[in-house]
């Protein structure tokens, strides 16, 4: 699925305000977000289509051969240390994600569109969430029934369990 679509969607609201995020579920009760000037693409792909490789962290889950393209595929969840994505999964939710000449396929429940907000409403998670999972957030956004982590995609990709890993790009 092209993000220009969910974009068309996101300046059709009214609440348009802000800058654009990639929303999507982690597990069944936590939702993050992701700046879209990192993400390139969603995609919904069969677990077959994932080559499974040895010797490699739990998290990743494969390579995934995209338009003459090799992504490593990881769990996302589970590189943040939350419960990983059920291993019978016949589907996964993918979001393509780039930072500079570092490209990932992130694995995720479900994507859930594009969210807007103001830059100021981020606030700090020391103290709102594990400290396990502080690296790899730019901060939080308080709503009305839960909180949105907000991703740092660079963080993400310079994850030092995935940094020996990502010569493939």
């Amino acid at each position: 699925m092209n993000l220009s679509n969910f974009n068309l969607q996101a300046n059709r609201s009214q609440k348009s305000v802000g800058q654009a995020y990639l929303k999507f579920q982690l597990d069944s009760k936590t939702q993050a977000a992701l700046p879209m000037d990192a993400a390139q693409e969603v995609l919904i792909v069969p677990s077959s289509r994932l080559t499974f490789m040895p010797n490699m962290p739990s998290c990743v889950l494969g390579l995934l051969n995209q338009r003459s393209r090799v992504f490593w595929v990881v769990d996302l969840p589970q590189l943040l240390e939350m419960q990983s994505l059920p291993a019978d999964t016949q589907q996964y939710n993918l979001t393509i994600v780039r930072v500079g000449n570092a490209v990932l396929a992130l694995a995720v429940m479900n994507v859930k569109g594009v969210t807007r907000f103001l830059p100021e409403v981020i606030q700090s998670p020391i103290g709102a969430v594990v400290p396990g999972l502080t690296p790899y957030l730019r901060g939080l956004v308080p709503q009305e029934r839960e909180i949105l982590l907000v991703l740092d995609p660079e963080a993400i990709l310079n994850s030092a369990v995935l940094d020996t890993h990502q010569s493939v790009n």
